[in-house]
């Protein structure tokens, strides 16, 4: 499931992301958590080094961090404490367990094959009413950035039509610039969908 270029990568870079204690957490975070019940219990899929895991745990919710590199699970538990677990995307097996799934900047490196079957796994995660949110890179389709990592690029209208096709209803699309890792700027779609019920 998981490109093992792109595992090697955030296997070998992981120190590299928690150097900076200064590094805020994501900037759509706060917004999506307000929309949240207190005391709701989140998903996190790709918790990297924990400093957005972390601001959801500070808020007051219920939170379950996950990443599939082990690396980057014993960051997020060195710097942060999150009790943060190792799970790939195709591992989720929960059924209407979490209020909301947060997804920054991860579900990019999911193979564009598996996209259905993932969507399908979160949707079945969340609670009827659950909200997630994901944001994803833009392109005309799967490729390797500069890193060598591998990114499913998608259009705006694909990525849309797989979240509805999946059973999300979409409530906010947000489109802006933004650079990447490896230098390069791209256009961004951030996604908050809600589940039927």
């Amino acid at each position: 499931m998981i490109d093992p270029a792109t595992f090697d990568f955030y296997q070998s870079k992981a120190p590299f992301y928690s150097l900076d204690p200064s590094v805020g957490p994501s900037r759509h975070l706060d917004c999506f958590l307000d929309r949240l019940e207190s005391g709701a219990r989140v998903l996190e899929l790709g918790c990297g080094a924990g400093r957005d895991g972390a601001r959801i745990r500070e808020r007051g919710f219920s939170l379950d961090a996950t990443d599939a590199v082990p690396a980057m699970v014993a960051k997020a538990n060195e710097r942060h404490a999150l009790g943060a677990r190792l799970m790939r995307f195709d591992e989720l097996d929960a059924d209407a367990e979490y209020d909301a799934v947060w997804a920054h900047a991860c579900l990019l490196h999911c193979p564009t094959a598996e996209m259905p079957e993932v969507l399908g796994r979160i949707r079945r995660a969340l609670k009827p009413g659950g909200l997630h949110y994901a944001s994803y890179k833009l392109g005309t389709g799967e490729g390797r950035d500069l890193l060598g990592r591998l990114h499913n690029f998608p259009t705006a209208a694909w990525l849309i039509e797989r979240y509805r096709a999946a059973g999300f209803a979409i409530e906010d699309e947000l489109m802006f610039a933004g650079k990447g890792s490896d230098g390069t700027m791209r256009d961004w779609l951030a996604l908050t969908v809600r589940t039927s019920g």
